[in-house]
């Protein structure tokens, strides 16, 4: 999974095929090198078209001005042919690519992502038109278009069988302040897919008969509270450990995630944690601090720093030359990119400062991760053994098999099986995937904030694995499969109506379920609006991670129960009645709020008829009533607070729950 502060840059949204569109606009026929220039209102799809013959590629550009829109694209056919959505927000450009399968007229329709943002404009235009490269090398080039320049930050791919480099390139700078190009040999901060190296050095660790994957990690880091419960190495391998995110825990304790980070920090914050998110082994829940203790582990056990380890024994067995731990952020890196982030028209500089490696901070090239992908093939380094039990799935306490490995997410594509990890930090984007059974490797690394190489590096293998694929959808892996083909199922609008509610998930964590005509939305608490996409008339799927829901009817015919399928688990949500914001009484939840476990204090008061959380390092963070006592924070790190009561009804402090953490305490000081 993608940390919770960033999991807004892989949200997609995906129009379903109907026959009536609401406030649809003809708008006319596209020509090359004639812009247009509309404004768009947010219950308005406007329709333009291009004229293609067989066998081209067009490359066009939307400029966002003020609202996030979402484009699909349909063939001479009608049949939808691909749908455009970078995470950049309201302003900057949407890049449109065509590969035209038949001669005849292509249909754009540009559409809102939210109806309830403001009127605003857009410039669309079409950059080139030409011929569809003949090569898989020619037509990788052109999926890069958009980031073949020299003034945008951009990509490196590298893509191999058995180990035999069949395509290795870079686009775009590396920095954008010295003009600086991208090449396969420049150096990236690739974040989680990182983690598949520190579950190998535990393995080979294990191997030398120093450690077991079951051992209580609190034989090796006493400093881990004693929760009542073991919590095994391989539960933190899995993600089913029940700790609390290291990330989510640093922002809500007055950490920016561009401060200096360090394992130290880190491994105090732990060691003051009195609960578990749950029992260990009893659910999946993506967890960066079971790496950072697992690196941990790696350096006391070894004797050596967790980058002097892997550098011995992985990086230069298998000549991975340009491949390092990162563990001192003043470290002096050649080659090294550095990462951006899209600020409408511009880019800004987006600071990454970790001093901490195992969950992250493993710097390297897209060709050397190729080198590391072949190793699961035939085996340099480790064995057979080990590899196996990489790529073999995590099993919970019930019985039920989840969709991660060790440190790798375990699924299929069209037809195919996949294991891969992507990766999100700062401004760096990475992906890595393998197809074992073809032999075949795609590395996708890059330094722009909006980029999803997931879906970049699925639609590369779409051209060099033609003759494996199917017409089977792909199976969501860790990161979103860039599925480009809508589902085709229509939903009656009264049966979508009967949907639409709040169901709760958890004691105060919310699934709201709304529709926008012939289309539904959840949003979780604290969460971004997420479109819902129908595979049946009752089960539909969200693009983002692998979940999905089902609507449930009772004996009366009324839909009062959802079921949430995600990570293996399926959890009910019954409907609960709306809640009257209006009644309540937000004074009385104004006071200095303190966590032990934090060692950092809150004071809540009302402003301007909005009852504020204040903290001297963040922003002000609204806190809307939601429920009884229950109120939603505005910011990532403290999206749903719960006040508890004392004998005399008196508020005696909140528990603060944020995603990846729950129930953290605060004690209301007198």
């Amino acid at each position: 999974m993608i940390s919770a502060h960033r999991r807004s840059i892989y949200c997609l949204a995906f129009m379903f095929m109907f026959h009536h569109v609401h406030g649809q606009v003809e708008k006319g026929e596209l020509t090359a090198g004639t812009p247009v220039t509309s404004e768009i209102q947010p219950a308005e799809t406007h329709r333009y078209t291009v004229d293609l013959k067989k066998n081209q590629f067009a490359f066009l550009r939307l400029m966002q001005k003020g609202m996030d829109v979402v484009i699909d694209v349909y063939d001479a056919n009608g049949d939808k042919a691909g749908e455009f959505d970078s995470p950049n927000g309201q302003n900057g450009p949407e890049y449109i690519t065509i590969h035209s399968k038949m001669k005849g007229k292509y249909r754009l329709e540009i559409r809102p992502l939210y109806k309830d943002q403001s009127p605003a404009s857009y410039e669309l235009g079409i950059l080139r038109i030409g011929p569809e490269a003949a090569t898989p090398e020619g037509r990788v080039d052109q999926l890069f278009t958009p980031w073949d320049n020299r003034a945008s930050p951009g990509a490196a791919v590298t893509v191999a069988k058995d180990g035999t480099i069949l395509y290795s390139k870079g686009f775009g700078l590396s920095s954008l302040e010295y003009e600086i190009p991208i090449t396969p040999s420049t150096v990236f901060h690739i974040a989680s897919v990182s983690k598949q190296f520190t579950v190998f050095s535990v393995l080979l660790l294990e191997k030398e008969g120093k450690l077991s994957l079951d051992d209580d990690i609190r034989n090796y880091i006493p400093e881990v509270p004693d929760f009542g419960r073991t919590i095994t190495l391989r539960n933190l391998a899995n993600h089913t450990s029940g700790l609390r995110d290291q990330w989510n825990l640093l922002a809500m304790a007055g950490w920016r995630l561009d401060d200096v980070i360090t394992t130290e920090q880190i491994l105090r914050l732990i060691s003051r944690q009195k609960e578990l998110n749950f029992n260990p082994g009893d659910e999946y829940l993506y967890c960066n601090t079971g790496y950072t203790l697992l690196a941990e582990v790696v350096k006391r056990v070894s004797g050596k720093s967790f980058a002097e380890f892997t550098d011995e024994n992985i990086f230069r067995p298998l000549h991975m030359t340009n491949t390092l731990f990162y563990e001192d952020h003043e470290k002096i890196v050649k080659n090294r990119a550095y990462s951006y982030s899209p600020g409408g028209d511009h880019f800004k500089k987006s600071v990454l400062s970790y001093a901490t490696a195992g969950a992250t901070s493993l710097f390297t090239t897209s060709e050397d991760l190729v080198l590391w992908a072949a190793n699961f093939d035939e085996p340099k380094v480790g064995d057979r053994d080990i590899i196996e039990k990489m790529n073999a799935r995590g099993i919970l306490n019930n019985g039920d098999t989840i969709g991660y490995a060790l440190g790798q997410a375990i699924g299929s594509y069209k037809g195919l099986h996949l294991i891969s990890h992507g990766g999100a930090d700062a401004g760096y984007r990475s992906y890595l995937g393998r197809f074992p059974e073809q032999r075949i490797s795609v590395a996708v690394l890059s330094n722009d904030g909006s980029f999803d190489p997931g879906s970049v590096a699925l639609k590369i293998a779409d051209i060099y694995m033609a003759d494996w694929l199917t017409s089977e959808e792909a199976e969501e892996t860790e990161v979103p499969a860039g599925k480009d083909e809508a589902a085709g199922v229509a939903v009656d609008p009264d049966t979508l109506e009967a949907y639409a509610g709040d169901y709760e998930l958890l004691p105060g964590f919310i699934l709201t379920i709304s529709r926008e005509e012939d289309r539904l939305f959840v949003r979780a608490t604290g969460q971004p609006r997420v479109s819902l996409r129908p595979l049946s008339t009752t089960e539909f799927e969200t693009e983002i991670e692998d979940a999905r829901i089902t609507f449930h009817r009772d004996g009366n015919n009324q839909v009062n129960l959802i079921r949430l399928h995600q990570g293996g688990q399926v959890m009910p949500a019954a409907r609960i009645a709306p809640f009257d914001a209006g009644s309540v009484e937000l004074s009385e939840y104004e006071g200095n709020y303190f966590s032990d476990e934090l060692l950092t204090s809150y004071q809540l008061s009302v402003q301007e008829g909005k009852l504020v959380a204040r903290h001297q390092r963040h922003s002000d963070i609204e806190l809307k009533p939601v429920g009884v006592d229950l109120f939603s924070g505005s910011a990532w790190f403290l999206s749903q607070v719960r006040f508890l009561r004392g004998e005399n009804r008196e508020i005696t402090g909140c528990s603060v729950s944020s995603g990846r953490v729950r129930n953290v305490r605060f004690e209301k000081m007198q």
